[in-house]
């Protein structure tokens, strides 16, 4: 018995001993029927080899990503601050008159000729007015009272973008753009233009921009053919925008070229404001015929009035001497071909005129071909020269 105890002993001892040794290289055994008589700690398992898990990679954190801008607008340098000089007592007053569009185009204009000392932008716009409300502001009244106080060299009309509202015809309420509202507004807008020429100040008027709602912009369009028939009306210049605001295929557009021609957002998101650079933008359109008026030349200075020419008088006139006269020369005379010397020259004598030479440059007459060659076309064909006989002597000749 003490050997059986001992042989079993030994025999588990050995069992035991590679099942750790296996266990800590992570191979792990089936189970078979040498459990039940001695248990192992080890779990069973299967497959048969156990393979210890892999170490997860780390995650790498990515940096935190930039917003992007807003459509159309490319991020760029701000712009230098324009210096604005101090205007001089007797500058010239240009009265902007309108809604909140024409602020934004006096802001531009401000702009445009800040470094010009001699040239002052007075912004009188009131931002809710229009011509259907006449209660509320009277545009041809006012515009006539603020004349009077600036004393204006020129005046800038841009106003209609509040008009798209019901308007009282006499006793009646009038929808927007129905006949009736239609006639009464351009009558108004005729007042209008009509008041400013009775003043005697030359202005221009600004048409209205593309609205991002299409039924505004249908709206815009026809305001503008109304302005634009009483300003011309009036003798005076319209200035139309459509074009700086809208795409290839007049659409509206949020972004667009400035000034420059850089890309740039020139609209806010109500589709109806504009950003700084389209004021700019309008204000560029209307600086044109704004420096007509005032006559400033693209550099920014005055056109300086000519003094007149000095005139003579008829006794200080000299008495003129001489004068050789030619004879009229008819332009198909033979004499002018191949002349080369001057008037009063020595002219060499000329050659013999019958010569074959004289007769083909003086009057076109080709001399005759011998018979036989390429341009003898003669008919019939001339009989050509006979030939010399050959020698037939041997003899050497001396």
């Amino acid at each position: 018995m003490l050997l059986l105890a001992v042989a079993v002993g030994t025999t588990a001892i050995a069992t035991t001993l590679p099942s750790a040794a296996l266990a800590q290289e992570g191979i792990l055994r089936r189970w078979s029927l040498r459990d039940l008589f001695i248990p192992r700690r080890d779990p069973r398992v299967d497959p048969y080899i156990y393979e210890q898990p892999r170490a997860q990679p780390r995650k790498l954190r990515r940096a935190p990503t930039k917003p992007k801008s807003a459509l159309g607008a490319v991020s760029r340098p701000a712009e230098p601050a324009v210096p604005v000089v101090e205007k001089l007592p007797d500058a010239r007053v240009v009265l902007v008159i309108g809604d909140f569009l024409g602020a934004g185009i006096a802001e531009g204009l401000t702009t445009v000729f800040a470094e010009n000392a001699k040239i002052r932008v007075v912004d009188k716009t009131s931002g809710s007015s229009g011509f259907v409300r006449d209660d509320y502001y009277n545009w041809p009244e006012q515009a006539k009272v603020l004349i009077e106080q600036e004393k204006p060299a020129v005046v800038v009309v841009m106003m209609g973008s509040n008009d798209r509202q019901q308007m009282r015809v006499g006793d009646n309420r009038e929808p927007p753009m129905s006949p009736a509202w239609i006639k009464e507004y351009t009558a108004r807008t005729e007042t209008m233009a009509k008041a400013l020429s009775e003043t005697k100040v030359p202005f221009i008027w600004v048409g209205m921009p593309a609205f991002k709602s299409a039924k505004a912009t249908t709206d815009m369009l026809a305001f503008n053919d109304i302005y634009r028939a009483a300003t011309e009306s009036a003798k005076s210049e319209f200035v139309d925008v459509w074009d700086g605001f809208v795409d290839e295929s007049g659409a509206f557009v949020t972004s667009g070229p400035d000034v420059s021609g850089q890309p740039v957002r020139l609209r806010s998101d109500d589709g109806i404001n504009v950003t700084k650079a389209g004021k700019r933008k309008l204000a560029f359109y209307a600086e044109k015929p704004l420096n007509k008026i005032l006559g400033i030349t693209p550099q920014g200075t005055e056109v300086a009035v000519p003094a007149s020419l000095p005139q003579a008088t008829p006794g200080e006139l000299s008495v003129p001497g001489n004068i050789d006269r030619t004879v009229p020369v008819s332009l198909s005379d033979p004499e002018l071909d191949g002349g080369t010397e001057l008037m009063g020259g020595n002219v060499a004598a000329k050659g013999d005129p019958n010569t074959p030479g004289e007769k083909l440059i003086v009057q076109g007459i080709a001399p005759v071909a011998p018979p036989g060659r390429a341009d003898d076309f003669s008919w019939p064909p001339k009989p050509l020269p006979a030939a010399p006989a050959p020698e037939t002597t041997t003899a050497i000749k001396q």
